[in-house]
């Protein structure tokens, strides 16, 4: 029986935000500022909360500035726009991070598309969208650019990998694939209406499963040896869970991502790093293009 090798997420996000840590010292030291981040959180959802107290604890460890702002479930879209508008125009602020989701009196897509692009440190804006789709350089969103992170190391060079991803919404499965594609990997972009999942699932070398389903990718899903990053979180009786049943994916799998403790604090690790760059940019701050 196979035994997966448990791809452990916190590790590969320390030794990032450490790498960033020191980057930021260095900014700070040769334009006498540090990075600023501003996380907006409307209205009082109990996730979206823990989201923004673990955003705002990693921003200090890093060194940057957390600008954070508190704004009831009332708040009209106008008022939340207006905040956008000044944080766009706030020199101290290097990325602007909305919380979703948003109360259903503001249009989401309406926030999104007022941040700046070169402060859309969630990836988030149609123009850095459109950046990603044909290869020029802007904001990823974190997920899938932490799940790239793990991938390249687990596996070194993706290129000729057969990728499937489980998942097409525009935070995860569309910028995973088109990240797997830079990568020269082969990708197939699954949904809950592909005919035949399992089977496609079957002949992939790598596995991305975001499409927030507990479990269900099982161990006979999968090919012997493939690498699996779980995306999905969770919340059942049993606990938190994610999107690949993991006792039996374990014994088929060659690596996997647990949950939690993968994917997520590689998300955290992307927006601290997502931030610094936009500040390094701002200020012509040449860093380690790795990073």
């Amino acid at each position: 029986m196979m035994t997966a090798r448990r791809i452990d997420g916190k590790a590969a996000a320390q030794a990032i935000r450490d790498r960033i840590a020191t980057e930021v010292a260095a900014l700070s030291e040769k334009t006498g500022r540090v990075p600023g981040l501003a996380v907006v959180l409307v209205g009082d959802d109990p996730a979206s909360a823990v989201y923004v107290r673990s955003k705002a604890r990693a921003t200090e460890r890093a060194g940057m500035q957390g600008f954070e702002h508190r704004l009831p479930a009332s708040t009209s879209q106008d008022e939340l726009v207006a905040l956008v508008d000044r944080l766009n125009a706030d020199p101290a602020v290097d990325g602007i991070l909305v919380q979703l989701p948003l109360p259903p009196q503001i249009d989401e897509q309406v926030v999104i598309t007022r941040i700046s692009p070169d402060k859309d440190v969630d990836g988030f804006h149609p123009v850095n969208a459109g950046r990603l789709a044909i290869g020029l350089h802007g904001f990823v969103p974190c997920t899938p650019l932490g799940c790239l992170r793990l991938l390249q190391a687990e596996l070194g060079d993706l290129t000729g990998k057969d990728a499937v991803v489980i998942g097409r919404s525009n935070i995860v499965g569309k910028p995973m694939a088109l990240l797997l594609l830079r990568e020269s990997c082969t990708v197939t972009v699954a949904h809950s209406r592909t005919r035949d999942l399992p089977g496609v699932v079957r002949r992939a070398d790598i596995v991305v499963a975001a499409v927030g389903r507990p479990n269900l990718v099982t161990g006979d899903w999968l090919k012997p040896g493939a690498t699996v990053i779980d995306v999905g979180i969770n919340r059942t009786e049993a606990g938190l869970v994610g999107d690949v049943d993991f006792a039996s994916a374990s014994e088929v799998a060659g690596a996997i991502t647990p949950v939690p403790g993968g994917v997520g604090p590689m998300t955290i690790a992307m927006l601290i790093r997502n931030t610094f760059v936009s500040a390094a940019r701002t200020e012509a701050f040449r860093y380690e293009k790795n990073l």
